[in-house]
């Protein structure tokens, strides 16, 4: 039996990412220009490929977006 606490790639910290310190990728920025103008933030392009996760996941949380129903 695996496991459950392994969890994928895509549940691990990013900052624990080892291209973490990369730019974001284009479909981080293109996602995350459309929450930042749905929450009234602005938007950030300088972000690198953890912090756009993290501010992905922050502005999910405010606009509702993302969340399991």
């Amino acid at each position: 039996m695996a496991d459950a606490s392994t969890g994928s790639n895509t549940e691990k910290d990013p900052d624990e990412w080892t291209t973490g310190d990369e730019p974001m990728t284009g479909a981080q920025a293109s996602y995350l220009k459309t929450l930042s103008d749905e929450a009234g933030e602005p938007f950030d392009e300088g972000l690198t490929k953890a912090e756009a996760s993290k501010r992905i996941d922050e502005l999910q949380q405010r606009t509702g977006r993302g969340v399991d129903g």
